[in-house]
């Protein structure tokens, strides 16, 4: 018993006397007890930080749903819907679409405010002569052109299109509407020895020269006589010898008409008719002196393709999002100062953080330390001094955004004049 007793009382001194040896050789290498604790210091902030992040995100209260106002088939259907786009929602309530229906706002507007509302018109049977050629198809377009665009016809800027009601709907086929297209007669103008290409609507050479303004000089000829017949792909000359000269083209910027529509939501629109940008061709005469131009002469401005108005329908109802204003305590008189600001900042959507190009139902950074909601907010969570719902509540934004307005411009309108010369506010 003795031997065994002491074999294991030197056993256990040699065991404490390696312990003592390692514990030595740790302690005399303090870099090794640096990066431990970094190691250590480290997993718990990381730890701490998904922690904390996870429980923030709990407690932000999800978008209510929004309230739509649907007008489609002579009934209007007012329902809260959680859908992203028009498309979507259309799709969850199975209203089928038609060829030829029209759906204002578009498909894939975002659905972003209270009282959103959606328009359906539905196609009729219409009919649409062009030239010599009939075709028939449905329609809910509310142009004569875009009639014509929607059943897949080229129209051209210079194309004369008109509509009128069918009178006989036994013989036509139709009992909407009927739609002329007058095509425009393709024809090569060689202005100076300049080749243009021009559609028109003119019967003679005589016609073209008026209709695109052309002015003749005593010295200028014109091949064939002023009383020949266009035709199809005619070709026009004007000549003029012993002159320089420089033909130059430019675009005509298409023209835009807006129609306001009270039965869409304020902020949300559609284009009703597609247009077009122009061109026109200006001929200089050149002055020459030493073989150097000194000075330019306009012979002819041609424009030879008109543009064409895009005709573009914008809501004015305000009862929804925007009409939050009234309930954050904007002024009337600060509406459009404040609309500016809040639709180039966010597009006016509650959830957007900073850098994001879409506009989410439930928010997914409002904790960033960047922009955040309408008025984007640096950080967002500052908004939270007007209520706890500052993340989603677009009424919550706004008063914040309106108390930051007043306190560091003196109001919407200096806040406006700011952000439109500095780009920021």
């Amino acid at each position: 018993m003795k031997f065994k007793h002491v074999k294991y009382d030197f056993r256990f001194k040699k065991k404490r006397t390696i312990s003592r040896i390692k514990i030595k050789r740790f302690v005399s290498r303090p870099i090794v007890i640096a990066t431990a604790l970094l190691f250590i210091v480290t997993s718990l902030t990381v730890g701490l930080f998904f922690i904390f992040h996870n429980s923030t995100q709990k407690f932000i209260a999800p978008i209510n749903d929004r309230i739509v106002i649907i007008s489609h088939d002579h009934v209007v259907q007012i329902v809260p819907s959680k859908e992203r786009t028009v498309g979507a929602l259309l799709t969850k309530l199975h209203i089928v679409l038609y060829q030829g229906d029209v759906v204002e706002p578009s498909l894939d507007t975002v659905i972003n405010q209270d009282d959103f509302r959606i328009n359906i018109y539905r196609a009729v049977p219409v009919e649409i002569v062009d030239g010599n050629m009939t075709y028939f198809g449905f329609s809910a377009a509310k142009t004569p052109r875009a009639i014509a665009q929607q059943q897949g016809l080229k129209v051209y800027p210079a194309d004369q299109v008109s509509i009128k009601p069918v009178n006989n709907f036994l013989s036509s086929y139709a009992i909407g509407e009927q739609v002329v297209v007058k095509p425009a007669i393709p024809v090569y103008l060689n202005l100076y020895g300049n080749l243009l290409s021009v559609r028109t609507q003119a019967k003679t050479v005589g016609q073209f020269i008026k209709m695109e303004k052309i002015h003749l000089s005593a010295s200028d000829q014109v091949e064939p006589a002023l009383n020949s017949p266009i035709t199809v792909n005619s070709q026009i000359f004007i000549i003029r010898h012993g002159i320089k000269i420089q033909t130059v083209t430019n675009i005509i910027p298409m023209p835009v008409q807006v129609v306001y529509d009270a039965n869409l939501a304020y902020g949300t629109g559609a284009i009703r008719q597609q247009g077009s940008n122009g061109q026109e061709a200006i001929t200089y005469q050149e002055e020459m002196s030493n073989n150097v131009v000194v000075n330019k002469v306009v012979l002819q401005d041609i424009i030879t393709e008109q543009p064409v108005t895009q005709i573009e329908v914008e809501g004015t109802s305000l009862s929804g999002i925007k009409g939050d204003m009234a309930l954050a305590g904007i002024a009337p008189s600060d509406y459009q100062y404040a609309d500016y600001i809040i639709s180039h900042e966010s597009g006016w959507c509650p959830t957007k953080a900073q850098g994001e190009h879409y506009c989410l139902p439930i928010p997914d950074n409002p904790m960033t330390p960047l922009g955040y909601g309408l008025c984007q907010a640096t950080p967002g969570y500052k908004m939270a001094s007007e209520g706890s719902d500052w993340a989603t509540n677009p009424v919550t934004q706004l008063r914040w955004c309106n108390s930051y307005a007043q306190n560091r411009y003196g109001g919407w309108s200096n806040a406006y004049n700011h952000w439109y010369y500095y780009h920021w506010w």
